[in-house]
Parts: C-alpha cells; sequence; structure tokens
C-alpha cells in the first residue's frame, strides 16, 4: 500500500539555456553535462549557481550514446560510436577547459603523458580504453571510482589509478641519457612549469578483473563498494566482488559456470522462465553461471564472486503494459555512510539496490543480510526513477512524482546500537512508502539528481495550430480516398475485406500523395519544443513544516488516526536522512577538488558554521517530531503504546510537560491512554535525578488511583514522588486498602506517609500488624521503600526517610531487609556499605549486617570478603579496649550491642566455630568487659572455624600484644591452625602450663597422637626436673604417662622413661600399659 500525502517536495525551477536539443544529460560534481543530440560535443553547466551559467564546452572524438560521471576523480566516461565502431573513453581534468586552454591529451589506457605534453601546465585528457568486445553499459563506483563495463556478455572491472607527474617526468628522464645541454635546456624547462604542474597526480585505470555472465545480455549495470549490480531486460543479478586471502574461495567462485551446461544442448526449445526472487546464498540456485577471467594483474589478490540477489520477471506478471514495455530499467546501487565514517576511508555501512519495472519499483539492502525494503507500486507508467537518501524521483511521461524511502531507517540500526529500546526509536524500515504532490510537465524523457536539484529533460509536440488543421484536413482526405477506391472494387465483385493484402494497399494514399511528404521542420515561433528543467527540492526542514502542518488535519479529526502516525514517521524518516547528508557534507567541505584553494579557504569556516546552524535546526526540530509521535503513541492500542516511551525520552521534555500534553479535555472522551501510563510508570520506576514538584506529583497520584490503582504503591516508593502530600497520599492509599484490602507492601507505604506527618505511634502500629518476614518480602517486591537509586552506581544510592526511623526503631528489621535485597541482586556489597554509612552506624548495624549476611550468603567470593572484613572488625574492637587512641582507627566500638551475639553465631552459622576447650582456659571470663569478650569470642570463633583463611589475618594479628593471654590465645590459634605444633606446646608450656594438657586432648589427635610422647612428655620431664616442686606440671606430667600409657607397648613405654626418673613413679604407668598389652 502507498499512502499519499499532499505535500509539495519542490520549492523552484529554471530552464537551462542550451542551444541545441539534448540527447544525453547527466549530472555530478555541482555540474550538468549536455550532450547534443547526434552530437559530438559536451557542456558542462553549472548547477550550484542561479541560472546555471556554462562552466565549459568540449568536443568528443565520436557521437556520445552513454555518458557517466564519477565522483571520485571527477572524471567523465563516454561510450561513443564513430564509423560503426564503438569506443569507451574517459575525460579527465575537464574544468580545465574553463580556462580557454585549448590543450588536450589524448592517450591510451595505461600510457600517462610524460615530457613536453604536460610542461604547459595541467590540461583535460582522453584516455581511450581498449575493448575486445563492444560496451553496452557503463557504470562508477561511488566510493572508490573505479569503473565497471558491461558488453555483450562480459564485465570489465577497471581499477582508478593515480600517479604524480612529477615522478613520471623524473622516471622518464632517468631513462634517457641527454647531453650536458640538453639536461639544461630540460631543467630550465621544468623550472619554468607551475607548482601546481608538480603536484598534479594524474588519473588512469588498470583492468583487474573480467567477469563472464553468458546467460545475460547486460543492458544496465551498476558498481559500488565491491557490489556489481547487472541488469537485463527481465532479470536482475547482484554479485559481490572480494579479494580474500584463502585461495579456495577463488576455486568455488570458478566452479559455478558447471551449473548451466546441460542448457546448452536446449536451444532448439522456447523457454518461458517463471518468476524469481533468490536472496543471499540461495541466489547460487539462479540459472546464470559466472566465472571470472585472469587478466594477469592480480599481483595485489584474487577476486572472488558470491551471489547477493537475483531477481526475475515475467512478461505476464504485471498488468497494464504491453509485453515490450515490460522491461526494467533505472538500475542503481546506492551507498551509505553513517555520521561517525568517512565516505573516503571507509567501505560503506550498507549498499542499497535499486531497479524498477514501469509499474512497480524494487528497493534491496545489500549489507548484513539481503532484504526486500520497499515496493513502490506506481500509478502510471514510469520511465525512468533516481533513488537518493531521502526521496525516489520517479518521471512518467507527463510528471515528476517523489516516493519516500527507508534508508534513514536502516543507517539508524547500523549506527546507534540503542535503536528499539526503552531509550530510543525509529520508524520500522518496513514502514510502508508514501508518494509526494506531483509535478505536472510535458513529454518528460529523463532525470538525473545532484543534491537537492533534479534535472529532467522534456521532449513536447512541436507542431503549430496551422499544422495541426493541416493534419486534420489530410486524415479527411486519406478517408475519402479510402472509401472511393472501396466502392470501386465492390462494384467489380471484389471485396476488399475478405483479403488482407488489398486490404492493406487500399489504406496507402493515393490521390492526395502531396499530403504524406512531410518537409523538414524548422523551429517554430512558438518554441523549439523541448527543454531542460533543473527543479529544486524543498529544504528538509520546509517539508518537514508542511508534513507537521498536514497531520494537524489529522489529528483535529481523529488523534488516533494510523494516517497521522505514518505522516509523523515520514517526517521522522525525512529528519534523520537530512542529519546522515549533513554529517556527509561536513565531511566533504573540509576539501573539496572542485573549489579553488583560495576560495576553499575563505569559504571553509562559513561553510562549516552554516552546516552547525542547520543541524541544530534539524536535531530540533527531530526533538519536536519526536514529542509529537509520543503524543500518538500515548493514545496508541496496546500494540504499539510501549513507543511513547522511547520518543518522549528523545524529545527532551520533562514529566509536567507530557503530563500537560496528554490531559484530556473536559469534554473529550478519551481519558489517559495506555502508552502515556506506560510512559509514565516506567519514568518513575527507573531512578533518575528529576524530582516533581508538589503539583505534579499529586496529579500523578491522582491519574494512577483513576487509571491503574495497583501502581500506586510503586508510583509513591519513587523518587521522583518524594514532593508528594502524605495526608492527601494517607487518604487515597486508605481507600485503596478498603477497596483492595490489607496488604503488607500498602501497610509499609501508608507507614511511611505517618513518618512523613510525624506520627510515630501511627506509623509504629501500622508495621507491628505483620511480622517481620512478611515486611521483608515486600521489601524484596518494592526496595524503593528502603532505597532510592539502586539501578546506578553507589555514589547515588541513598536510604529512604523510612530506613532512616528502622536504623532507630527497628533495626533488626532493617538488617534483615538488606540482606534480602543483597541476596536477591538487588544490591552490591559496596552499595549496603554506602547506605550504612549514609545512615550513620557503619560500626554496628552495618557489621551486624555481614554477620547476617555471613550466615545467608552462599557465593564463596561474598563469604571470603565478609570474613576478611569482620575479622578485620573484631581485631579493630579488641585493639581499641586497649589502646589510647582510638580515634585513629577506622572501627570505634560500637554504641550497642549487637544483634547477634557470639553464641548466636556458633549455633546458627557454619563459618563459626565453636571455642577449642582451651581457649576458656587462657580467657575466661569475667575477667575482661563483655564488649570485648563478644569481639574476642567472635574472633576466636572465625579461628576455629573452617572457612576463615589463617594466612589473609595474620598480618593483621601482628597488632595485638601477646602480653595478655587473650593475644596470646589468638596468636596461639592461629599457629595451631598453621600446624606449629611443636612451638606452640612450647609457648604454652611456658605461658600457661595449667591448659596444655588441654591443648592437648584437643588438638594432638589422630596423626598427631605421636606428639603426646614425642615432643609433649620430654618437654614436662625436662620442666619437671627443673622444677621438682611445680604442681602444675607434676600433674600435666602425670596425665601424659596416662595417655602415652594407653597409646604404646611396654617396650616403647620403657623407651620412653628418662634415665634419670624415678622408678616408683614410672612403675604404674608401666604396669597399665602391660595390662592393656596383655588384654589387647
Amino acid at each position: 500500500m502507498v499512502h499519499v500525502y499532499n505535500c509539495h517536495p519542490f520549492a523552484s525551477q529554471q530552464i537551462v539555456q542550451v542551444e541545441q536539443e539534448p540527447g544525453l544529460v547527466c549530472c555530478g560534481g555541482g555540474a550538468l553535462f549536455v550532450v547534443a543530440t547526434g552530437g559530438c560535443k559536451v557542456e558542462a553547466y553549472s548547477l550550484e549557481q542561479e541560472g546555471c551559467p556554462l562552466i565549459c564546452r568540449f568536443a568528443t572524438m565520436g557521437t556520445v550514446r552513454s555518458i557517466q560521471h564519477s565522483k571520485i576523480g571527477d572524471y567523465l566516461v563516454t561510450i561513443e560510436e564513430k564509423n560503426s565502431a564503438t569506443y569507451l573513453r574517459a575525460y579527465t581534468n575537464w574544468r580545465y577547459q574553463a580556462e580557454e586552454k585549448a590543450r588536450v591529451g589524448v592517450r591510451l589506457l595505461g600510457h600517462l603523458l610524460r615530457g613536453a605534453s604536460v610542461r604547459g601546465g595541467v590540461q583535460m585528457e582522453i584516455i581511450e580504453i581498449p575493448l575486445s568486445e563492444r560496451p553496452v553499459a557503463v557504470a562508477c563506483c561511488s566510493v572508490t571510482g573505479d569503473l565497471l563495463v558491461g558488453c555483450e556478455n562480459t564485465l570489465v572491472l577497471f581499477t582508478l589509478r593515480r600517479q604524480n607527474q612529477q615522478n613520471l617526468n623524473q622516471s622518464q628522464q632517468n631513462l634517457q641519457s641527454p647531453s650536458p645541454n640538453a639536461q639544461q635546456t630540460s631543467s630550465q624547462s621544468q623550472g619554468q612549469t607551475s607548482s601546481s604542474t608538480q603536484n598534479f597526480s594524474a588519473l588512469d585505470f588498470e583492468r583487474s578483473v573480467i567477469v563472464h555472465v553468458p546467460k545475460i545480455t547486460p543492458k544496465q549495470v551498476a558498481l559500488c563498494g565491491g557490489y556489481v549490480a547487472v541488469q537485463a531486460e527481465l532479470e536482475v543479478l547482484v554479485l559481490k566482488l572480494e579479494t580474500p586471502s584463502d585461495p579456495k574461495t577463488l576455486d568455488d567462485s570458478l566452479d559455478t559456470s558447471k551449473s548451466a551446461d546441460h542448457l546448452e544442448d536446449q536451444t532448439d526449445f522456447m523457454l518461458i522462465p517463471k518468476h524469481q526472487e533468490l536472496l543471499g546464498d540461495r541466489a547460487r540456485d539462479c540459472d546464470i553461471p559466472v566465472s571470472i577471467e585472469k587478466t594477469g594483474l592480480e599481483d595485489k589478490g584474487q577476486y572472488t564472486l558470491s551471489y547477493v540477489l537475483f531477481r526475475r520477471f515475467t512478461p505476464e506478471f504485471f498488468q497494464g503494459c504491453s509485453v515490450e514495455e515490460t522491461q526494467l530499467h533505472s538500475l542503481q546501487l546506492y551507498p551509505l555512510f553513517i555520521s561517525n565514517q568517512s565516505a573516503s576511508m571507509d567501505e560503506p555501512a550498507c549498499v542499497f539496490c535499486f531497479f524498477s519495472l514501469p509499474t512497480a519499483g524494487y528497493l534491496y539492502s545489500l549489507k548484513g543480510g539481503v532484504e526486500l525494503l520497499s515496493a513502490y507500486q506506481y500509478p502510471e507508467k514510469v520511465l525512468e526513477a533516481v533513488l537518493t537518501d531521502h526521496l525516489l524521483h520517479v518521471i512518467t511521461k507527463n510528471a515528476l512524482q517523489c516516493f519516500t524511502v527507508r534508508i534513514a531507517a536502516v543507517a539508524a540500526r547500523i549506527e546507534d546500537p540503542y535503536i528499539d529500546t526503552t531509550m530510543k526509536a525509529c520508524p520500522p524500515s518496513s514502514l510502508e512508502v508514501c508518494a509526494l504532490r506531483m509535478q505536472l510537465f510535458i513529454g518528460l524523457r529523463s532525470v538525473c539528481v545532484y543534491g537537492r536539484h533534479v534535472v529532467l529533460l522534456s521532449t513536447a509536440d512541436t507542431e503549430t495550430p496551422a499544422e495541426t488543421e493541416r493534419s486534420t484536413q489530410r486524415r479527411g482526405l486519406e478517408l475519402k480516398e479510402h472509401t472511393m477506391l472501396t466502392g470501386i472494387f465492390l462494384a467489380v465483385g471484389i471485396d476488399p475485406a475478405t483479403t488482407p493484402a488489398l486490404e492493406s494497399f487500399l489504406s496507402r494514399p493515393f490521390l492526395t500523395r502531396k499530403w504524406t511528404i512531410s518537409s523538414p521542420k524548422e523551429t517554430s515561433s512558438a518554441g523549439h519544443g523541448w527543454n531542460l528543467y533543473v527543479v529544486d527540492t524543498v529544504p528538509p526542514l520546509t517539508l518537514y513544516e508542511e508534513m507537521v502542518e498536514y497531520s494537524r488535519q489529522y489529528a483535529e479529526n481523529n488523534p488516533q488516526a494510523q494516517s497521522l502516525r505514518h505522516l509523523l514517521s515520514e517526517a521522522h524518516l525525512l529528519l534523520r536522512a537530512s542529519l546522515l547528508q549533513t554529517s556527509e557534507q561536513q565531511q566533504k567541505s573540509e576539501g573539496d577538488p572542485t573549489m579553488p584553494l583560495q576560495r576553499e579557504a575563505d569559504t571553509q569556516p562559513e561553510r562549516q558554521t552554516a552546516a552547525q546552524t542547520d543541524r541544530r535546526e534539524l536535531e530540533e526540530a527531530l526533538r519536536q517530531n519526536c514529542a509529537q509521535l509520543g503524543d500518538c503513541f500515548s493514545r496508541a492500542s496496546q500494540k504499539d503504546c510501549h513507543l511513547a516511551l522511547p520518543y518522549y525520552r528523545m524529545s527532551g521534555l520533562s514529566v509536567p510537560e507530557v503530563i500537560v500534553r496528554n490531559r484530556p479535555l473536559p469534554d473529550s472522551p478519551y481519558s489517559y491512554g495506555p502508552g502515556f501510563l506506560f510512559y509514565l510508570k516506567h519514568h518513575l520506576l527507573e531512578e533518575t535525578e528529576q524530582i516533581l514538584g508538589q503539583e505534579s506529583a499529586d496529579e500523578v497520584i491522582d491519574i494512577f488511583s483513576q487509571s491503574d490503582p495497583s501502581e500506586l504503591i510503586s508510583v509513591c516508593a519513587s523518587p521522583s514522588m518524594i514532593n508528594i502530600s502524605p495526608a492527601r497520599t494517607l487518604q487515597i492509599l486508605q481507600r485503596l486498602e478498603d477497596t483492595s484490602g490489607v496488604s503488607v507492601p500498602l501497610t509499609i507505604t501508608m507507614a511511611t506517609m505517618m513518618l512523613r506527618l510525624d506520627d510515630l505511634p501511627q506509623f509504629t502500629q501500622l508495621l507491628d500488624r505483620h511480622a517481620e518476614m512478611l515486611l521483608v518480602y515486600s521489601f524484596i517486591q518494592e526496595p524503593r521503600l528502603l532505597l532510592h537509586g539502586c539501578g546506578g552506581q553507589h555514589t547515588h544510592i541513598r536510604p529512604t526517610a523510612l530506613s532512616h526511623q528502622l536504623t532507630k526503631s527497628h533495626a533488626g528489621l532493617l538488617v534483615a531487609g538488606m540482606v534480602a535485597l543483597h541476596e536477591n541482586n538487588k544490591i552490591q556489597l559496596e552499595q549496603a556499605d554506602h547506605i550504612f554509612k549514609e545512615l550513620g552506624c557503619e560500626n554496628c548495624l552495618q557489621v551486624d549486617f555481614w554477620e547476617a549476611t555471613l550466615m545467608a550468603s552462599s557465593q564463596e567470593a561474598v563469604i571470603q570478603e565478609l570474613l576478611f572484613r569482620l575479622a578485620s572488625v573484631y581485631i579493630d574492637r579488641l585493639t581499641c579496649t586497649t589502646s589510647d587512641t582510638h580515634s585513629s582507627f577506622t572501627h570505634t566500638s560500637p554504641r550497642r550491642r549487637s544483634l547477634k551475639s557470639a553464641d548466636d553465631l556458633i549455633n546458627s552459622c557454619p563459618h563459626y566455630g565453636a571455642l577449642y576447650p582451651w581457649l576458656t582456659v587462657l580467657s575466661p571470663a569475667h575477667t575482661i568487659s563483655f564488649q570485648h569478650q563478644e569481639s574476642l569470642h567472635k574472633l576466636q570463633s572465625l579461628l576455629c572455624g573452617p572457612s576463615l583463611s589463617v594466612g589473609s589475618v595474620l598480618p593483621l594479628l601482628e597488632r595485638l600484644s601477646e602480653e595478655t593471654l587473650w593475644g596470646f590465645s589468638l596468636h596461639l590459634l592461629c599457629a595451631t591452625r598453621r600446624g606449629q605444633y611443636d612451638s606452640s606446646i612450647e609457648k604454652l608450656l611456658d605461658r600457661c602450663p595449667q591448659a596444655i594438657i588441654a591443648y592437648a586432648n584437643h588438638q594432638l589427635q589422630d596423626k598427631n597422637m605421636v606428639l603426646w610422647w614425642q615432643k609433649l612428655l620430654p618437654e614436662l620431664c625436662n620442666r619437671t626436673r627443673a622444677a621438682a616442686d611445680n604442681s602444675i606440671l607434676l600433674a600435666a606430667l602425670k596425665e601424659t604417662l596416662v595417655v602415652v600409657a594407653m597409646e604404646t607397648s611396654p617396650t616403647e613405654f620403657l623407651e620412653l622413661i628418662p634415665d634419670d626418673g624415678t622408678a616408683a613413679y614410672f612403675l604404674p604407668h608401666l604396669l597399665t600399659c602391660s595390662q592393656k598389652h596383655l588384654l589387647a
């Protein structure tokens, strides 16, 4: 379906003053090239100046049958005929003919002019390009400047080369061996050459590849960025030329000629091909073989071919045109460069292929997957079409018409990865195209486009009124002759209707033969019968404004009309295409080869300023258009209403401005649309810095209370709604509770409103309605009840007023809620630390949070981080109780008791181990303060547990002295955990021998049992010998001998008895050992 809008895309038109009737026209490089009918002369006119003045004219070497201009290299290429022969020629430096220079150099391909031919300065060159077959069509690549020539069954690619002329002159002199006088003369002549000539780069072409396409006869060809397109009468084939490093791919491409060998024997049959469309790799299945012929010049890499697109039409496929008229035309490959690309450095971001039938046109996207973007259905037979980045210009016999294109939609998705998300949007590339108002002409023949200039060639009927009258008289006399002769034959009995030959004979005039002789026509005073028009399209902003004005008619009648949305989408794509074009123009303005250097230096700042101004205006118009599209989608159906969010975001409108645009009129049957509610909901759900005023916030509450009451809890929790009226909101929430029933999130929200009203008793009463675990579940459902900024960085996250109050009255609930948020990935550990720091309780509730999270977490990385943090805190607390400089430490003693005691943690958390029995001997209770004892027991429990790595906390333990028994116990515990039993036994016997048996009973087990008699027994014997009256050592020795007697044999026990030992002391233990051995 093609939409039709009454928007006029044309601003003005002017007639180019051409002396002779144009036969061929083309444009490029800011110039219009005109070839007179049957002539051998090319005239160039300036399209960028008022009145299109003549730039230059120059003669060709034959009758021009086809002419093309290349943007890269600024050269012309022609197919010419002379003496029944066809030639291909390229014309370079044609602009120098405007300086009244008659010098023209003629050379063959690959033979650059040298010596005296260039000493007079830069001159126009005619390059003769020899071919083995007659050229049929030619195309220039707008990206590289390469040349593609289509012959009967082959395609020849010529690569554009640039050669510095100064280097050529030097190389020629090196090849010669002149006399000294000749060298002096040569140097003098070179000194007279201008600097422009010395730096002149000559253009040349190198034949790089020949592609054979035996099953297709080219009518038109196109070349762009490695893509090659061939068009026959009813077929289009697009190929991709590449130079891969892997030679295996080349072999595959060369084998394609075998796929159609079996068709050679079917020439005796009349085959009518069926309609086909093959995209991507499927195009290999077409019956057109392709092969590459080596030219011997592929030193820089070999070419490979891949099929991209094949489309075949059948004559009976279209209605309204005869079989002869059903032929393809207007083949074009169009490159797309996005704003961050350089047209001279990068390959195109995408390439589009366009071709047309008389009744329909087709636009394909080739890169990144072949796709049919648009199919254009023409209202009447189209003669020619030209694709641009924002419009498709087509001509019929009597009209010029424009259609919209979808190039900008493809470009937006290539350039911006956030398109089609909640952040940004763009109309889809599958959007139905539209036709704009047509401009009537008479007898249009051809069209070409350069920038905003559309060039039209028309040839009208040149008969004057007198000639028309004579023609009428002639037809009347001829009818009279036919009637009279027919009567004569009937009189003699012959019916001419039964004899086709006789009927044809009678149709010829005889009696008035003088009417059939037409004298040569002369140009009448009424006009020459042909015109060359230059039609300027309106600036994009002007066309956009007309589209907006046109859309208001739909908005007044039906704001939800599909046509309104479609027209605004067309305006959006028009602006996007203009922004792409502005970026390309800025790149071109950096260096224009067609402009003199001095003039370019003078005008470049002005052009850059003008381009920046135009871009700002386009961006502002785009924001206005996004606001209008947001208005459309805010009232759209559920299918498309989500698009209101990205369009409103792109518009830059604030929430109050969007609310004003969506207020329903008092008498309007429309209420708030689903798209507007979707936008409002997502805006409030996301963490933004925009805070609504009280009036706007109260209006939002009213909107949701009327349209979607279930979202009121989330709306009230939004940080943007901090200025709502608590009393008014509380009334609305109470009505919601009356209608919907009691819910935990609703109760918390109401309690928050009570808190803002400073009604603490009612606040506490509301929270006490539900169990703590239910309140925690509600925090998981709506984290913003506790925190604002959960989605951002920790520098943005902050506690709510409810969190501040819970710190004072419900600390356990706050810690449980924070743990639940962390375990459900609502916040990170660093964010939680920032919250507790904001609350001013980083030494009490923060540690409680770490302990609770350690109990709940199953992530090993989090567990190890928390273990280290808790060990550090416990050590800091122990240090603070024995240090006079409390303020020098990060963590000071807590101002309140912890939520979990050491016993609670040991009983409920697997990372806290039960205290070793010998630790109670080293640090007995009631000898230190309660807080000190809790910190000590928690640290000892972590060291007794299975998870804490002792090596990670050893540097921290160096801050604790071993002078106290509890400090000594920590160091001894670490040494034991590290397996240093020998030194631990010695230190324990030195500091606290009464704990040695408890230590040995717990630590010297299993594989460490041998330490009883290998280490402990000798140590006790030695120490007892030195202090015979030490009852503690004697008791420890006695307990040790009991264990040794039970674990060793009598022989081993005898060996362990010291030589100077008293036999009476050891004999009972030896007897026990012997009895145990006999029983075993």
